[in-house]
């Protein structure tokens, strides 16, 4: 088992859950962060700590095409350990319908 982030972080990016990552698994992209399922140790802490409720675990319902994703950008995007403020407008943007419109390829800044 693995963790992913869907598109519920799109527009958002809270990166609460890199703090509380023990192996450094989270991978910033210009707006959302992805894990690396490789990396993941399934401890589940990070799942908690989103406020957006993107963090599910593999085993849920049509997860499989967020694994893929997950794993095609974490080895794109530089790691991210540090906490950062989220995306503004982010509370606006939290729960909306139809983010993959607005899910950008381009890297984040990592740290």
């Amino acid at each position: 088992m693995t963790y992913i982030v869907n598109d519920n972080c799109i527009a958002c990016k809270y990166t609460d859950c890199v703090e509380v990552c023990p192996v450094d698994c989270f991978y910033e992209g210009e707006n959302m962060l992805v894990i690396h399922p490789d990396e993941c140790i399934d401890c589940g802490v990070c799942e908690p700590e989103c406020p957006a409720d993107a963090i599910r675990p593999d085993t849920e319902p049509e997860t499989e095409k967020w694994v893929e994703f997950n794993r095609k950008y974490s080895e794109l995007w530089p790691v991210i350990i540090t906490k950062k403020d989220q995306l503004p407008g982010a509370e606006e943007m939290d729960g909306k319908p139809g983010k993959m419109e607005l899910f950008s390829e381009a890297p984040g800044e990592g740290g």
